[in-house]
């Protein structure tokens, strides 16, 4: 009995030692398993904190991170995914799965000499299927680029030519390509762009770049040898918001002036019509900024529709005067002052509202935000402690000082209103914008309706009636933005004459602007615009009648749901 209990207990001791030797795990299947887990992660700093004290020594961590991300940069990497490492002789080997966007899912076995001080590090080991003293290299080409699409799918760039049966009509919004710019080559080297390539760098082209540019496709090289192939696939065509229509209206209104045009479905978002520098081109918007000081004004309570206001030719703000349009005498109740466009009213009304009500209001109606369209200019207000005194204030509060803007910025300023306060986001992209198109709340509803009533008035009786179309409302502001004289001058005593003012009757001292949208009073607007015409005097004169013709086309490109 005395023996068959020894020989049960040793039985025993010898089951247990076999399985804590099964379980026993080595410090450098621990470290190893570690680097494999911190590599799945992108913690390059926790896969070098595996690498022995004397590997460490050798390798700077600056340095063996670059190493790896100089690896996933060439392999157009998205994704590593590590699987448990197996014991392989003097090493253990990672099955490693790299997800690329060019060569799709490389996959291959890193062996990893490590000992229980640590791994041992070599270059080899950034990415399966190096061997010693290989480096991964790749080449890369493009496939023809994608057409590009009015909403009515006609083509406006297509093929390696980007030609188009509509001509300069098409060239005029299309843009052109030219070599990546320094500020793109990363972003575009990640997703396998071959450095030499022309990509888009402007209008629809520089938009859709990416869309249009396709999958490249290659060779993946470890060395000399070749670890992954792809042919370049071209990527389906870009419909586009744009009518055809509506864009000739807008070349058309454009003309020969140098500015830019931009018309848009504020239900949607849609981009109807873009020209010039409708996206881009950054000027003073003169008065029709005179919508979001009235609209900050009628918030904060400093007005009403009914409150009466001197006539008078000018205002002066710390002893400087700011004039009415042509030095003219101006005023009554705050609908004729907005219909007239009465700087004597609204530039002191701007001073009392104050610089960070003045930038709030304007931020909220998109000043200072991304418009979500790549390329496209962000129209600025400075922040209100930068600008400055009450003169500064009114001259902002007009349109004037620093403030800029675009005629996309304009045209989304009277969305807003027509959608009773609620600032659309616009998309040059068609399947977007048969979406529910996203609105952010810029101000109430009551407040979006009065200044509505004010615009009705510009365009029915005031500076903006060149804009007015038969058996529509049409809601608008005007704009005659000063360049030469927006720039406070002071003359040196001993030349009086060194400020002279400019001639009355100088239309290239202005900017002419419009911003409006038709039909008005319902809530929902079909077409809102922005003109810019640069140095081309009165907005009433020339911008309000380049509108009316493109409100015209948008209305009826519009007119089916």
């Amino acid at each position: 009995m005395l023996a068959a209990g020894v020989i049960l207990a040793g039985l025993f001791a010898f089951g247990a030692g076999t399985l804590l030797g099964a379980l026993h795990v080595s410090s450098s299947q621990r470290a190893v398993e570690r680097f494999a887990s911190a590599w799945t992660r992108g913690d390059f700093a926790a896969m070098y904190a595996q690498l022995s004290r004397i590997e460490r020594a050798r390798v700077r961590r600056g340095a063996f991170a670059a190493a790896y991300e100089r690896a996933l940069d060439t392999a157009t990497a998205m994704r590593v995914v590590t699987r448990r490492p197996r014991r392989d002789g003097d090493a253990y080997a990672i099955p490693v799965r790299v997800q690329t966007r060019v060569w799709g899912a490389v996959r291959g076995t890193v062996r990893v000499p490590a000992t229980d001080a640590g791994v041992d590090w070599s270059h080899d080991l950034v990415f399966p299927g190096l061997r010693r003293g290989e480096k991964l290299t790749r080449t890369t080409r493009l496939p023809t680029r994608a057409d590009l699409l009015a909403r009515d799918k006609t083509p406006l760039a297509r093929g390696a030519d980007r030609s188009s049966p509509l001509g300069t009509l098409a060239s005029s919004v299309t843009g052109s390509l030219g070599p990546i710019p320094p500020d793109r080559r990363a972003d575009l080297a990640e997703l396998g762009v071959p450095p030499d390539a022309r990509v888009g760098t402007s209008g629809l082209e520089r938009i859709f770049d990416v869309r249009l540019i396709g999958r490249p496709g290659g060779e993946l090289r470890a060395g000399r040898r070749v670890i992954a192939r792809a042919i370049p696939v071209s990527a389906v065509p870009v419909r586009t918001t744009l009518s055809t229509a509506v864009q000739s209206a807008a070349v058309d209104a454009l003309g020969s002036h140098v500015g830019g045009v931009v018309a848009l479905d504020p239900r949607s978002g849609a981009v109807l019509a873009e020209s010039g520098l409708g996206l881009s081109g950054l000027q003073p918007p003169g008065s029709t900024f005179k919508i979001l000081t009235v609209t900050g004004a009628l918030e904060a309570g400093l007005t009403s529709p009914s409150r009466a206001y001197p006539v008078e030719t000018q205002a002066t703000l710390e002893g400087v005067a700011l004039a009415n349009a042509n030095g003219e005498s101006c005023g009554g109740t705050l609908v004729q002052s907005f219909a007239e466009s009465c700087n004597s009213v609204f530039a002191p009304l701007g001073a009392k509202l104050g610089a960070r009500r003045l930038v709030d209001v304007a931020e909220r109606f998109g000043f200072n935000r991304d418009t979500g369209i790549p390329g496209a200019a962000t129209s600025m207000i400075p922040q209100p402690q930068a600008i400055g005194d009450d003169l500064a204030v009114g001259s902002s509060a007009i349109g004037q000082g620093r403030v800029q803007a675009t005629a996309l910025q304009m045209a989304i300023v009277a969305a807003t209103i027509g959608l009773r306060g609620r600032r659309p986001r616009p998309t040059l992209d068609f399947a977007a914008a048969e979406k529910p198109s996203p609105t952010t709340r810029a101000t109430r509803a009551r407040t979006a309706r009065t200044v509505e009533r004010l615009m009705l008035a510009v365009v029915r009786g005031g500076t903006g009636t060149g804009a007015a179309l038969p058996g529509v409302a049409v809601a608008g502001k005007t704009g005659t933005a000063e360049l030469k004289t927006t720039t406070r001058c002071t003359p040196d005593p001993a030349n009086p004459a060194g400020c002279p003012p400019p001639a009355p009757d100088d239309p290239s001292d202005t900017d002419a602007w419009f911003s409006a949208y038709a039909p008005a009073g319902t809530g929902r607007p079909r077409v809102a615009v922005g003109v810019l015409l640069v140095g081309a005097g009165a907005g009433g004169a020339t911008a309000a009648p380049a509108a009316r013709e493109v409100l015209a086309a948008g209305l009826k490109a519009t007119s089916q749901p």
